[in-house]
């Protein structure tokens, strides 16, 4: 054997197969091909960040499918608001398809087992009369307002431009939606000891009662619009804190127990859960487009738009309501009070996002 074969031997063999190289992390079953938000990847980065393909990433072409007209699969013009690196964020609460029904089946079980032991104890038997009509008509129509949220950002998920935000936008969709289902199906299990309620009402009221007319057109308003991500901010940043906590914690969790329901605010203590990690991960996402090196001045004046004309009927919506803090015989709570607390925690919200308030929110 000469000196070559020797070296030639000496020398580990080069191939191009897969797993013949070794190199940085090339023993490791995590991605490392982007930069994580933290010092390590998570899993919820791992199964999220680039599931959805994008062109100025990793595609050597434009997107493989399109629609007839030319329009790609995903598009950023779906949006008014810019961003120099759309990848960039990521959901606060980290949650992906696992964890998200992981965490809904918790609640559903938490709920039937409130309602079961409820009924199991005869307390709706004990309600007072006038509460269960507030329940039966009230709570009946607020249940539509949570639908309508819920098909605004089903709608919006579509058109993310990335996972990240697809999956957050879906996941607030999935909350709401759900939220809606256990009001229906727990004015349900009310009917059932209490046979005089009519489950039609909430209906009836939602399209017919003009204290729920400027919750309708907001929501609607919400609905209407093609821009995915005025959706997504209408429904957390303005509609939220304006309408729906006012109903949820300032007149059914605050009224409920007085009028001898302990049930109610369990039920609906869920959906302001559901509140507090929607709100964190629009937050989110709204600081890093304001912050945008280059595009932040064009999205704070487009977010400052879009709050003036939501939070207008918002406002509107929320002053209509006011009828809703008289129906019940103990009179817990009062709707100024209530108001001024909304109020404040849109200015809070806003306030820390650099966000300008329009003169209504201001002055009210």
């Amino acid at each position: 054997m000469n000196a070559f074969t020797q070296e030639a031997i000496a020398q580990p063999p080069r191939s191009g197969a897969a797993g013949a190289a070794q190199f940085a992390g090339w023993d490791s079953r995590k991605y490392n091909y982007y930069k994580p938000k933290g010092r390590h990847a998570t899993h919820y980065e791992d199964v999220t960040v680039d599931v959805q393909p994008d062109p100025k990433r990793y595609l050597l072409q434009d997107f493989i499918i399109s629609f007839p007209d030319g329009t790609p699969t995903y598009s950023e013009t779906w949006t008014a608001a810019k961003s120099s690196d759309w990848h960039q964020f990521r959901a606060v609460d980290e949650e992906w398809e696992r964890t998200h029904y992981q965490r809904q089946s918790t609640i559903c079980g938490m709920i039937g087992s409130v309602v079961e032991n409820a009924r199991r104890a005869g307390a709706p038997k004990r309600l007072d009369r006038t509460w269960v009509k507030v329940l039966e008509q009230y709570l009946g129509a607020y249940k539509h307002a949570e639908f309508g949220l819920g098909m605004a950002t089903m709608h919006a998920q579509r058109y993310g431009y990335t996972q990240m935000i697809n999956s957050a936008i879906l996941t607030n969709s999935s909350y709401k939606l759900r939220f809606a289902q256990d009001l229906t199906l727990y004015l349900a299990e009310l009917a059932l000891d209490l046979p005089e309620i009519n489950l039609d009402l909430g209906k009836q009221h939602w399209l017919e009662n003009p204290a729920w007319q400027g919750t309708r057109e907001a929501v609607e308003a919400i609905n209407g619009t093609s821009d995915y991500l005025e959706k997504y901010f209408a429904v957390n940043l303005v509609f939220e804190p304006l309408v729906a906590e006012l109903v949820r914690s300032g007149f059914f969790m605050q009224v409920a127990a007085a009028q001898g329901d302990f049930t109610t605010p369990t039920v609906i203590s869920a959906a302001e859960g559901d509140y507090q990690r929607n709100l964190a991960n629009t937050a989110e996402l709204v600081h890093i487009l304001s912050q945008d090196a280059e595009h932040g001045a064009h999205n704070r004046a487009l977010f400052n738009r879009w709050l003036a004309e939501h939070g207008k009927r918002a406002l509107a919506a929320a002053r209509q309501l006011q009828p809703m803090w008289s129906l019940p015989h103990h009179k817990v709570a009062q709707f100024p009070e209530a108001l001024n607390r909304a109020l404040e925690r849109i200015r809070s919200i806003t306030g820390e996002l650099g966000l300008e308030l329009p003169a209504e929110l201001k002055a009210a």
